[in-house]
C-alpha cells in the first residue's frame, strides 16, 4: 500500500500544473520517524517553559502492542539514551526533545520508539542537525528543500529493492532509506540526521523552514531524489554508484567550484592518484576554521582531515579487519584493486587479495565498512602497499567525506558565505530541476 500523502501529492502537482492557489493544495504531511530500539526507554514530559515535570521508564512488558505518548500542552518530550552516529566514528548517546507524539511498538527485539511528527517541524531539526543552526541563511534555505525533495521522493516508492547480491566470492550491497519498515525514515545518517528540538537554536531556522514551506526539487514532474553528503572532496558522484542502478538526469557528476579544477583523468588509477594527492581550488576544499565553526555541530567539527585524508594498516591487521568486518577470511592482505570507479574517483567494485583468499566488495558503502572499524570518509581513494608478508603497510589515500552524491553540504555552505543565494546553489547541484510548491 502506498503511503497516504502520495494521492494528496499527485493531486497537488496536478493542481499547480493548473495554476490553483496555494490554498487550495493539502496540508502538511505527517511522518513517522524512527528514534532509537531499546530494551526500555525513559520518556521525560516537559512543561511550556522546558521543565521536565514527568519522567516515565518502561520496559516491553510494559506495552502490549502499542503505546502512544502525547506531549503535556506546550511542552515536548525528551527521550533518554539516544545513540547519533550509529557506525560512524562520531558515534554517542544523548538525550532529545521532540516535537508531536511517540509512540513505543514492541517488538523481538524490545521496544521501537517512534516519533509521529510533521514535515515541517521534522525539517527544523533536520537542518539544524545536518549542519548548525548558526550556517548561513541561504545555506538552511537550500538544505530544507534538497531534505524536503528526499524525503517526499522516498514517500512516493512503493517497491522494495534487492540491496544484497551474492555470488561467489563477490558481494554487492547499498543501503536505503527502504530498509526500514516500520516507519517512514530513521533519525541518523542512514536516512537524515534528526536529533529533536534542542538542536533548533535561533529563529533562523524557523525562518528558512517557513519560507520554503512546502517546496521541493521537480525534474519532469516528479519529486526529485535530491541526496547529500558532507564533502565531495573536488567532484560529486553518481547515483547509481551507490545505490540502485538508475540514472537520474539532475545527479550528474559535476566539479565543485565555478571552474573546472580537474586537470587529471579519473577513470584511470594514474589521474586519481594526481587528484587525491592534489588540493584542487573546490569549495569543500577545507575552509578556514572560523568559517567552518559557523556551518558544522560540535561533533562534525571534531573531523578536521575530510578534504584529503589518509589511513594507514599492516598488512596482518587489514586482513583480520576485512574478516571482523565481512566474514570472508583474506589473511594477509597482498593487493587491493579498483574493478570500477565512479566519476569523482569513488570505487564502487573492489578486489581484494590476500594470501588465504580472494573477495570482491561493492558498492561504495560496503567497501568502506569493511575496510574501517566504523566507516572510512569515503571511497574516493588510491593505495600504496609497501614490503611484504603481515607487517607491510598498506595505507589508503583518500578524498571527500561521504558518497559524494548531489549536494555537497560544506560547498554549499562556503557557496552562501560568499552570498550565492540557495536557488544558484540548488541549480549547481541538482540541474535540470525547478521548484515546485506542493502542499501548504
Amino acid at each position: 500500500m502506498k503511503h497516504p500523502f502520495l494521492c494528496l501529492l499527485a493531486l497537488s502537482i496536478s493542481l499547480l500544473s493548473c495554476g490553483y492557489r496555494q490554498d487550495d493544495l493539502p496540508p502538511v504531511p505527517m511522518i513517522a520517524v524512527g528514534l532509537m530500539e531499546a530494551d526500555t526507554v525513559t520518556i521525560g514530559k516537559t512543561d511550556a517553559s522546558g521543565n521536565v515535570v514527568e519522567r516515565l521508564t518502561l520496559a516491553a512488558a510494559d506495552v502490549d502492542s502499542v503505546m502512544t505518548i502525547q506531549p503535556l500542552e506546550g511542552g515536548a518530550l525528551e527521550v533518554d539514551g539516544v545513540t547519533i552516529g550509529v557506525g560512524f566514528h562520531w558515534e554517542q548517546r544523548e538525550s532529545q526533545r521532540f516535537a508531536g507524539s511517540l509512540r513505543l511498538l514492541r517488538t523481538p527485539g524490545g521496544l521501537t520508539v517512534i516519533n509521529d511528527v510533521d514535515l515541517e517541524s521534522y525539517l527544523k531539526s533536520v537542518i539544524s542537525s545536518e549542519m548548525s543552526a548558526d550556517a548561513p541563511d541561504e545555506l538552511l534555505k537550500a538544505h530544507a528543500i534538497t531534505s524536503r525533495s528526499w524525503l517526499l521522493a522516498q514517500l512516493e516508492k512503493s517497491h522494495r529493492r534487492e540491496t544484497r547480491h551474492e555470488e561467489g566470492d563477490e558481494v554487492t550491497v547499498w543501503y536505503d532509506r527502504d530498509n526500514h519498515t516500520l516507519f517512514d525514515v530513521c533519525a541518523d545518517d542512514h536516512c537524515q540526521r534528526y536529533q529533536g528540538i534542542s538542536r533548533v537554536s535561533n529563529d533562523r531556522v524557523e525562518r528558512a523552514v517557513a519560507c520554503t514551506r512546502g517546496m521541493v526539487l521537480q525534474h519532469e514532474g516528479k519529486v526529485c531524489d535530491a541526496r547529500f553528503s558532507k564533502c565531495c572532496g573536488g567532484r560529486t558522484e553518481l547515483f547509481e554508484s551507490c545505490w540502485e542502478p538508475v540514472e537520474h538526469a539532475y545527479l550528474p557528476s559535476i566539479v565543485d567550484s565555478d571552474v573546472d579544477s580537474i586537470a587529471c583523468a579519473l577513470d584511470a588509477e594514474e589521474g586519481v592518484k594526481q587528484w587525491v594527492e592534489s588540493r584542487p581550488d573546490a569549495w569543500c576544499a577545507n575552509p578556514p576554521r572560523e568559517v567552518l565553526a559557523s556551518l558544522l555541530n560540535s561533533y562534525d567539527r571534531a573531523t578536521t582531515d575530510y578534504f584529503r585524508w589518509q589511513v594507514t594498516y599492516t598488512a596482518d591487521s587489514l586482513g583480520r579487519l576485512i574478516e571482523r568486518r565481512s566474514g570472508r577470511k583474506v589473511g594477509n592482505v597482498k593487493s587491493l584493486t579498483p574493478l570500477h570507479r565512479g566519476p569523482s574517483g569513488r570505487i564502487t567494485r573492489l578486489e581484494i587479495v590476500g594470501d588465504s583468499g580472494r573477495y570482491i566488495v561493492g558498492k561504495e558503502l560496503e567497501i568502506r565498512r569493511t575496510l574501517s572499524p566504523s566507516h572510512l570518509y569515503s571511497s574516493a581513494f588510491v593505495v600504496d602497499i609497501d614490503g611484504n608478508g603481515p607487517g607491510a603497510t598498506v595505507t589508503l589515500s583518500g578524498a571527500g567525506w561521504g558518497h559524494g552524491v548531489g549536494l555537497c553540504q560544506i560547498g554549499a555552505a562556503v557557496m552562501a558565505t560568499q552570498g550565492r543565494g540557495h536557488l544558484e546553489i540548488l541549480n549547481h547541484y541538482f540541474p535540470n530541476t525547478e521548484i515546485n510548491t506542493i502542499y501548504q
